[in-house]
C-alpha cells in the first residue's frame, strides 16, 4: 500500500509551487547572472510572506506545526496559490498540528434510500453519487445508460479513476478530453488525500494506480490539486455519439464525503437530443429483459453496447 509521509508531502508541495514562479511574476527585480534554482529562492518567498528565512526554510522542510492561519495565508499569497492549492496547504497544516495515528479503515459508505429516490426522481438528466475517491455508489437510469462503458467493469464499487488510468483505450474512446480528465482526476485525488489522510481505501487506490499506470505516477508526482467543481464534460457514447454536457458537482452536507453529480444540456441542443435518444434506447433495452428478480434497469444498462 502506498504511504505518504506528511513532512515529505509538505516539502514537495511547497517546493513545487515555489519552482513555478519567476521573480518577474512575483514582482521582484530580476538580477543578472545565472540563478541556481528554478523559480523563486526560499529567501524570496520569505521576503514576500513577511517571515524570517529560517522560519520559511523550516516550513518547506516539512514542519507546519505552529504556523498560524495568518502565516499560511501570507505564504499562499507569496506562492500565488489558487483556491484549491490554498485549501490543500491548510489541510496539510491541520495534519501537522494533530499527531497522526495509523490509518483507519472507514465503514463502507452506503447511500441512504432517500438519496436513491432523489436520483430516481431526476428523470431527464443523468445523475450519480460518488465518493471523493471516485467510487460510484448510486446512479439513476440515465446515468447507468450514459456510463455504460465504465459500468461494464464487474468490480464493485466501480471506480472512475481505475477506468481512466487502467483502461486507457476505452477511456480515451469515451472521454473526448481524456488528457484533461486524467490530469484533473489525479489532482482531485491528491486534494482528497490531503483532506482525508486516514482514508485507507483512498491510499490503497493510489498505490494500485501508481503501480499499474505510468501516466498516473506522472500526474500524481506533479503535486497539482483541484477542487470538485462544475464544468463541461464532452463524451463520445457508443450508442448516441458525441454528447457535450454541463456537469454540476455538489457536496451532500448531510452525508459528508459524498458528491452528487448531475449532467444537463440546453433544451433544443444536439446533446439534449442525444440524451433523449439515450433514454429511449435504455428503456427499449429494458423491455427486452424478463423480470427474473434482478434489477431490470441495471440489466438493461449492461446490455447497452
Amino acid at each position: 500500500m502506498t504511504t505518504i509521509d506528511p513532512r515529505t508531502e509538505i516539502k514537495e508541495f511547497l517546493s513545487s509551487r515555489r519552482a513555478r514562479i519567476t521573480p518577474e511574476r512575483a514582482g521582484l527585480p530580476a538580477y543578472g547572472g545565472n540563478r541556481r534554482v528554478k523559480g523563486l529562492r526560499r529567501e524570496e518567498v520569505a521576503l514576500l510572506a513577511g517571515v524570517s528565512v529560517d522560519y520559511y526554510v523550516r516550513m518547506e522542510r516539512g514542519s507546519l506545526t505552529g504556523a498560524s492561519d495568518g502565516v499560511l495565508d501570507a505564504v499562499a499569497a507569496a506562492l500565488q496559490l489558487d483556491e484549491a492549492e490554498r485549501d490543500h496547504l491548510f489541510h496539510l497544516a491541520r495534519r501537522s498540528r494533530a499527531p497522526g495515528g495509523p490509518r483507519r479503515r472507514r465503514p463502507a459508505v452506503k447511500v441512504r434510500p432517500a438519496l436513491q429516490r432523489v436520483l430516481d426522481a431526476i428523470a431527464d438528466a443523468p445523475a450519480w453519487i460518488c465518493t471523493g475517491r471516485y467510487d460510484v455508489l448510486a446512479t439513476n437510469h440515465l446515468a447507468r445508460a450514459l456510463y455504460s462503458p465504465l459500468l461494464a467493469d464487474t468490480r464493485r464499487p466501480v471506480n472512475v479513476a481505475r477506468f481512466v488510468y487502467l483502461d486507457p483505450e476505452a477511456a480515451q474512446a469515451f472521454f473526448v478530453d481524456y488528457d484533461r480528465i486524467a490530469r484533473d482526476m489525479a489532482a482531485k485525488l491528491r486534494m482528497e488525500a490531503g483532506r482525508n489522510p486516514h482514508d485507507e481505501e483512498l491510499f490503497a487506490l493510489v498505490g494500485e494506480l501508481s503501480t499499474r499506470s505510468e501516466l498516473f505516477r506522472r500526474r500524481w508526482a506533479s503535486q497539482d490539486v483541484r477542487l470538485h467543481r462544475s464544468g463541461r464534460k464532452r463524451l463520445h457514447h457508443p450508442v448516441v455519439g458525441r454528447l457535450d454536457l454541463d456537469v454540476e458537482s455538489m457536496d451532500l452536507p448531510t452525508d459528508p464525503g459524498l458528491l452528487l453529480n448531475v449532467y444537463t444540456a440546453p433544451a433544443g441542443s444536439a446533446a439534449a437530443d442525444g440524451l433523449a435518444l439515450l433514454a429511449q434506447s435504455y428503456f427499449a433495452a429494458a423491455d427486452l429483459v424478463d423480470d427474473v428478480g434482478d434489477d431490470t434497469r441495471t440489466v438493461a444498462a449492461r446490455r447497452l453496447p
